[in-house]
């Protein structure tokens, strides 16, 4: 399955590297990956290929916001699927 992780904070050191992290731990493979800086603010949208991920998304959903949260970060995600299907005109 694949999903969309989105993240947005203040701009600061490591932020990349913290979400990465995170996302190797749980065996995610990203996609493709895009981020910007906007003055004092960091964006980064990732595609994210969930098949080896132990976790069901529920949870993988939850400990994500968690550990952003511990950091100042504001993370989501949200499967594909249902991100085609919101988007759509």
């Amino acid at each position: 399955m694949k999903a969309i992780v989105s993240v947005f904070a203040k701009d600061a050191r490591g932020i990349t590297a913290y979400v990465t992290t995170l996302l190797a731990q749980q065996d995610i493979n990203i996609l493709d990956i895009s981020q910007t800086l906007m003055q004092e603010y960091f964006a980064m949208i990732m595609l994210v290929d969930l098949d080896a991920c132990p976790l069901p998304f529920h949870e993988l959903a939850a400990w994500m916001k968690e550990k952003g949260e511990e950091r100042c970060l504001d993370i989501h995600i949200q499967r594909s699927d249902i991100f085609e299907a919101m988007h759509r005109i």
